[in-house]
């Protein structure tokens, strides 16, 4: 995550089964964050409209997503309070 500026706030590596760019899926926004993949990385692209067929057969993996939104939140909360 950056600054307006350009400065770099803060960063993370994101473990093996990582949903990237979810607050932007969910919210129907575009996503602001920057991922970049290091060697031997394995990426899938799931679609919006995928994703909201499985939320809705799935109520578990919903619930699942909101935990991950949550944990995010909660990780940029403890990153920002501590600049």
């Amino acid at each position: 995550m950056t600054s307006p500026t350009g400065e770099q706030l803060m960063s993370t590596q994101a473990p093996a089964g990582s949903l990237l760019g979810l607050p932007g899926l969910i919210g129907n926004e575009p996503y602001t964050l920057t991922a970049i993949a290091r060697n031997g990385a394995q990426l899938s692209f799931i679609s919006r409209d995928e994703v909201t067929s499985l939320m809705r057969t799935d109520p578990l993996l919903a619930l699942k997503m909101l935990q991950v939104l949550a944990a995010e939140v909660r990780s940029a909360r403890h990153a920002l309070s501590s600049l």
